[in-house]
Formats: C-alpha cells, structure tokens, sequence
C-alpha cells in the first residue's frame, strides 16, 4: 500500500510521481479464484441531449448493497469504443474487484459511457464526424447521464461523491469536462489524453481556486504513447499555475496495458474517506 499512499500525498502537495512506479502484480486484470466479484449491467437513460435512450455500463462493487450509498466514478473510453471498452478490453472489472480483494479500494460504483452523444453516431462513423459527438457528451453526462444514474442507483450526492477519468478521447474529456465543471467533480483523471484535450490554461481560470477545489487531478501517458506531447504539456501548464497535480508515466506505447495500469493505480487513490 505504501507507493499508494505515496502517490497520493505527492499529488497532494502538486509533486511529481515516481518516472516508474512498480509495475501492477501479475494477474491484476485477471479474474481471481476465490476473490468476490462485483456485478455488471448494460442501463438504458433517456437523453434529453440526443433525443433518444442512450446505453452505459454499470459495474456494482462486490458486497453492493441498496441499503449503503456509493460514491461513482464516471470512466471514458477511447474514439475506438463504446461503452463496453472498458469490461470487454480494459478488464475493468477484474481491476476492481482485485483491489477490493486486497482492501485498497473505496466500495464504489463505476458508471462506464458511450462519450458519443449524437444520432447515428458510432465506431464505424468517420472520425471527423464523431468529434460534435465527443463534444456534445459534456451536456448529455451532466444534465441526463449522472441525474439518471442518481435515481436508479444508491448513490452519495456531491461533487466530492463524483469522479470522471478516462483515456485518450475519453481522457480529453474527462479533463474538458472535469476542470471544466468543479460544481461537478472534486476527482478528475486524464490517460494519455489526445488532441482534444483543451490548454490547461484556459480550462483552469482561477487556479488558486482549482488548487483548493479538486481533491486530485491525475495526468499521465505511456513513454511511448505519440500522444505524450498532449499530457507533458498539460502536466507542465498545471504546475506553472500551481495547480496540484498527480503526473505518471507508464511504460507502454498507446495500449490497454498502459490505460488498466492507470486504473489500478487511480481507483485506490478515489474516495479515500469512503473506506
């Protein structure tokens, strides 16, 4: 637990991560015999935004309970998914429910979204056509996606209940959206952020206020990942305005096992006060 609880308190006082952290034990994305598994569900919401239902997965923690509340942490996928990325590719679940059976994470749910809010919008659309989508996904999460997920779900209220993290596209926007809406999200987290990820500097206006609102901002990317110039910059911007920050970088190029390395390292770090 200790490298943990050192990540953590770096990104407190806005210091720098180790350049390696030690790589995630073997089998940590892998069901594991004997450890108790959360439950995943496919939801159907009514989008105001779109003007139709719209699908996201819904990973309950191991033990979940109607009668408990549960802080949510809200996970993006990539411009190449859908909503289901993150289980069928990121092993998502596995993650989770290895962390919970070594007692390092906070019982939470994880809401897992399609990021493309449009008609007609899918994988196989042609990028260009998929970024109002990308864009449009801001109004869909805040005002149709976390309400639903509110009602359906027992769930803690606040924005220091609610965390957004995502990779590549789903990292820009979780950063877009994230230091975008602090009212909304006090933990906010981008994996190898692509292009669309806007200057830190013009997401972050007030940066002695940022620096007291978020509880952590988590950047990061893979040593070999082209996108790396997009997080170095936005990592380099947040310590110029003093924003406290977690920075990492992974071993790995722009892959799965870099973004399920990312998770397991930021998942523990969510709602510490919830444990």
């Amino acid at each position: 637990m200790a490298p943990l609880l050192n990540l953590f308190l770096a990104a407190a006082v806005g210091a720098d991560l180790p350049e390696r952290l030690p790589p995630p034990p073997k089998g940590f994305d892998a069901p594991r015999e004997g450890a108790a598994r959360g439950k995943v569900e496919t939801i159907e919401y009514d989008s105001k935004t779109v003007g139709e239902k719209r699908k996201a997965v819904v990973y309950l923690p191991p033990g979940f309970s109607k009668d408990q509340k549960y802080p949510v942490l809200y996970l993006l996928h990539g411009i190449g998914d859908d909503e289901t990325g993150w289980t069928q590719k990121g092993n998502a679940a596995a993650v989770l429910d290895n962390l919970a059976a070594d007692k390092k994470l906070a019982p939470m749910i994880v809401v897992m979204p399609n990021g493309r809010a449009g008609k007609g919008v899918t994988i196989r659309t042609p990028w260009k056509e998929q970024f109002p989508a990308f864009e449009a996904f801001e109004q869909d999460l805040l005002n149709d996606l976390i309400p639903h997920v509110e009602k359906a779900y027992p769930v803690k209220p606040g924005r220091e209940n609610r965390a957004l993290a995502g990779l590549s596209m789903g990292g820009g926007q979780s950063l877009n959206f994230g230091l975008a809406h602090p009212e909304a999200f006090a933990w906010v987290g981008g994996f190898a952020s692509a292009p669309n990820t806007k200057p830190a500097g013009e997401l972050v206006k007030d940066p002695a206020a940022a620096a007291k609102a978020y509880k952590l901002v988590w950047v990061s990317c893979g040593d070999k990942d082209g996108l790396m110039k997009v997080s170095q910059q936005f990592h380099e911007t947040l310590n110029e305005l003093k924003v406290p920050h977690a920075w990492h970088v992974s071993a790995g190029n722009h892959e799965w096992s870099v973004w399920k390395t990312d998770l397991y390292y930021l998942a523990p770090l969510l709602f510490r006060d919830a444990r």
